[in-house]
């Protein structure tokens, strides 16, 4: 793990917790949003507040999506493509069907 100045201000030792002050603790954590836990003097575990959680775990599975589309660009074979034209053909939808259908909202 690199150190850096600002890793060395969201270090905690574990003792903390042995003190009674988890409450002081959490309530950092919910502020700055990680902190490092050391246990002998070296890091043991990161606690991450569930918002910089959710927001790593969003970065990594934007990451992957961003190789798979980068390895499908790659290997795109224009012979196979079909047109907007022939799917919607193949699934009976009219340009009609689609400006009567109004905004869909996906997540």
């Amino acid at each position: 793990m690199a150190i850096n100045a600002d890793t060395l201000k969201r270090m905690v030792p574990i003792t903390l917790f042995n003190r009674g002050q988890a409450t002081k603790i959490f309530d950092r954590v919910k502020a700055e949003g990680q902190l490092v836990v050391l246990r002998n003097n070296t890091p043991e575990a990161i606690i991450l507040s569930p918002d910089e959680f959710t927001r790593m775990t969003e970065t990594v599975e934007d990451y992957r999506l961003l190789l798979l589309a980068q390895q499908r660009l790659a290997n795109n074979n224009e012979a196979n493509a079909i047109s907007e034209a022939e799917v919607m053909r193949d699934l009976g939808i009219t340009e009609a069907d689609l400006e009567g259908a109004g905004d869909v909202e996906i997540e």
